[in-house]
């Protein structure tokens, strides 16, 4: 377990020794969200009954920064590794691939709920938020971090430089984001348009997340838990298997 402890510990570090990007510029970006979307139509929208539109926002708010500070920590550092070819130092060493994996992924878990407790912390001086499901919470952030994580873990290790990893995240983990509910409830929208969103991961990640603090969802919390979990389990076992084979790694 050496190698994961300092790995795990030296992926720490990478991150909080420049925190005011890592950490605070994310915060600063969510308040601003905040701050437009919540004045543009905090009184023209009411998306669930007796909850304002800027109480709804904070939560999607949140789990939209632990989701993609999560996926940016461990993308950046494995293309940062190989670009600058320090990326030896870490296969060198009698390190399994699963405490690879289990290192980059907890740090980006760490780097997620960092950015999304400041968020939340930020926010709650301007609204007032209840916690009708803390499990919910608490479980849905610690998968949802964990699957960008893994998706950052691979796209790092696909990418060969800084170009294709910006596309990966432009044209994957932003849509899928942005198009998951944080900005609006799905039932909202045409039955077409709901049926697409549900085709989305990245939905139930927010609508568990946000059940937690109204009891309110579109689908089923449990049924949330159940796909996101499942999910986490695929990318996990794809991730692992990259690792095992040295995939664009040991070469």
């Amino acid at each position: 377990m050496s190698g994961f402890q300092t790995l795990f510990y030296k992926e720490l570090l990478r991150f909080w020794k420049v925190s005011f990007q890592t950490v605070l510029a994310p915060v600063v970006t969510a308040l601003l969200y905040l701050t437009i979307f919540g004045h543009a139509l905090s009184g023209h929208v009411q998306v669930y009954p007796g909850v304002g539109y800027t109480s709804f926002l904070v939560p999607g708010l949140v789990m939209m920064s632990v989701l993609q500070n999560a996926f940016a920590n461990s993308s950046s550092s494995l293309i940062q590794s190989k670009i600058t070819g320090n990326l030896v130092f870490v296969l060198l060493p009698p390190i399994a691939h699963w405490e690879m994996f289990f290192a980059y992924v907890l740090a980006s878990v760490v780097r997620g709920l960092c950015v999304g407790f400041g968020v939340f912390i930020v926010t709650i001086w301007f609204i007032p938020m209840s916690f009708a499901a803390p499990f919910y919470i608490i479980a849905f952030a610690i998968l949802g971090s964990g699957i960008l994580g893994t998706l950052g873990l691979i796209a790092g290790i696909w990418a060969d430089k800084f170009d294709q990893l910006a596309a990966f995240q432009n044209f994957l983990i932003m849509p899928l984001t942005f198009l998951s509910g944080v900005f609006y409830s799905t039932h909202t929208l045409p039955p077409v348009w709901r049926a697409v969103s549900h085709l989305n991961p990245f939905f139930y990640m927010i609508d568990g997340f946000r059940y937690g603090f109204f009891g309110l969802s579109d689908v089923n919390p449990l049924m949330s838990l159940c796909i996101v979990g499942g999910f986490l389990a695929v990318l996990a076992s794809i991730a692992a298997r990259l690792l095992a084979s040295g995939y664009k790694l040991r070469h």
